[in-house]
Order: structure tokens, then sequence, then C-alpha cells
């Protein structure tokens, strides 16, 4: 008989990292991790680590010949930056991958007769506002608002999510007997910081690349205007999200993505917040033009009343407890040694 377990695929990643600790507490069952980077200790003792792409297909068959895969939380993809640099490859990554992924996990959800959960991390880069002018009027954007990405990675998840969303409801519905269809839940996920990981390659990384670089003692040029907004989260809120809406009895849920987030900040308010603690930081603000558009097309803030109406979001880290609490000391700690 199979072992049941648990799969995060991106395992090495900002929020993988992350949600191995805290999946490990939760979970009794074993925990299989895939990423084409090795896991560093102590992670690594903590789960199976498989090192391979998602891309490869007989990987996966051997992995699926295994264990019996109870959930997926597919946090794999090539980021925003990067995306747009390699758009071939992006699609190749966050779709194909996904596309492999969410079709394994629907034939194993018909094999094991109990549907798969699959976890999806989106992005508020799914959203694509037109100018400012419409920026400043839509401050809270709901999930179907919008729904207009300027960039590939956007592209990308706004497709996957409805990739997952077909998967879960219409999958093989010509078929003659009932299918079991897997379960497909994701998550939006405004500009994540972390105190634990590097900054890697996100749009939205202006706020973190701040504080690593006042730690540092480094001047720092943000690529964006001071008086652009977006909403933020807590790593730790990230990995929250996830699990609850893992764990969110079905019937709760009333649409497969949601917003979450948590506070909303212009990149010069994030900056105050860096000199709070840092007061000798050298921070300016040189826009990359390019860049700074594809900020202004998302949205200053998102409205995630769904979610806590259906599943009870409710984010452990407001703005004062992300940076006090979580963000300086920890970055700080980081570069003191």
């Amino acid at each position: 008989m199979r072992e049941k377990v648990a799969m995060i695929t991106g395992a090495s990643g900002e929020v993988g990292q992350a949600l191995i600790q805290q999946l490990a507490e939760r979970r009794r069952g074993k925990i299989v991790t895939l990423d084409l980077k090795p896991l560093a200790p102590p992670l690594d003792a903590l789960v199976t680590h498989v090192p391979g792409s998602i891309l490869d297909t007989p990987l996966l068959d051997r992995l699926v010949s295994e264990y019996e895969i109870e959930e997926i939380y597919h946090l794999a993809a090539l980021l925003s930056t990067r995306a747009e640099f390699s758009p071939d490859a992006a699609h190749r990554v966050n779709v194909e991958g996904t596309m492999t992924l969410l079709h394994m996990a629907a034939q194993q959800s018909e094999w094991r007769g109990a549907p798969v959960r699959f976890l999806f991390p989106s992005s508020i880069a799914a959203f694509g506002l037109p100018d400012l002018h419409t920026k400043a009027n839509y401050a809270r954007v709901r999930e179907w608002e919008w729904n207009y990405p300027r960039t590939m990675y956007g592209c990308n998840k706004l497709y996957c999510e409805m990739l997952g969303t077909y998967f879960s409801k219409h999958y093989r519905q010509l078929a003659v007997e009932p299918t079991t269809k897997l379960d497909f839940r994701s998550v939006r996920f405004p500009g994540l910081v972390s105190a634990f990981t590097v900054p890697s390659g996100g749009t939205s990384d202006y706020g973190p690349e701040m504080l690593h670089a006042a730690a540092q003692d480094k001047p720092y040029a943000c690529f964006v205007r001071e008086d652009v907004r977006i909403p933020f989260m807590a790593m730790p809120d990230a990995v929250k999200a996830l699990l609850d809406l893992a764990q969110a009895p079905q019937e709760a849920l009333s649409r497969p993505v949601y917003n979450v987030t948590s506070f909303s900040l212009s990149a010069a308010e994030f900056r105050d917040q860096v000199l709070r603690f840092f007061p000798d930081a050298r921070i300016t603000f040189e826009p990359d033009l390019k860049r700074q558009n594809i900020v202004d097309s998302w949205p200053a803030d998102l409205d995630d009343s769904a979610a806590r109406r259906d599943w009870g979001w409710q984010p452990d880290y407001d703005m004062a407890r992300t940076f006090g609490e979580y963000l300086a000391p920890n970055i700080r700690e980081r570069y003191c040694h």
C-alpha cells in the first residue's frame, strides 16, 4: 500500500521554506518536497526531498507510483520580473507545469475515490488596472474585477486559476460515468515580505529590498515612485492563509479563488517604516518606468471580505507587528554576524 503524503513543489522558495515548518507541525504524515534546488538544514530533516522539475513527467510518474498524494501545495513558479525576460520559459514552468500537476491530481482523485486537495498561490499580478485614475477609484478590488494582467506572470497565474477551476468542476464533464474531481483552492497574495529569505525577483520586492539593504548598511535605489501603493503581507500570514484555506470545509467555500491581504503602504510609507528601525538607511527613489508601469496596474488594496466570511481569514500581522516584531529584528539578526 502506498504511503499517504502531502506534496510541496517549489519548496526551496520563500513561501515553501516557511510552509514546510508550519505544515510539519500540523500534519502527522510524511511531506514530500520537489524543487530543482536542495533544501538546507534543518528543513531537510522535516521532509523527504526530491530534486527535480515539475516538467519531468517520468519523475512525477515515479512519485505517484510510490506515494498516495492527498494534497498538493503547488508553489513552483518563475516569478514576475524573470518571467518578463523569459516569457516562453515562464509559460512552460508556470502553465505547463501546473497543467501537468493538475492532470496528475485529477487522476489521483479518480483512483482514490476522494478529491486530492490542490492549493495554488496566485498573485496580485492577476489584476491589471488601466491607469492611475481607475486605480484611485477602485481602492479595494474584488476577485473578479480588473482581471487584465499586464505581465506574463500575471497571465500565467490567471489562466492557472481557470485551469484549476475547470479540473475541479468540469473535468471529464461529458464522461458517461461520474468522475471524482480534485479540490482546487487558490489565494491571491499581495506583495509578500519575508525576514528569513532574500528577495528573489518579484516586482513587489522593492519593499523587502529596502530592509535588507538597510540592515547591511548599503544604499538602495527604489525602482518605483514614492507614491505608488500596493498591499503587503508578512510571510507567516501567507503560510497561514494557505493552511487555513486547506483546512476549510469544502461546503463553506463560495468560490475557488480568494483575495487575502493585511495592510497597504505607499513606497514612501514603506521607507518611513524602514527608517524607524534603521535610522541611517540610505533609500532613494529612481523609478524604472517599465517596472513602475507594472506596479501601477496593481490595486492599491484588495477586498478580502469573501475569505473573511467563508473561512474566517484574519491576518495575525498588521503593519506595526510586521515591522516591529517580525521584519526588523530578524533581518537585523541575519546580518549582525
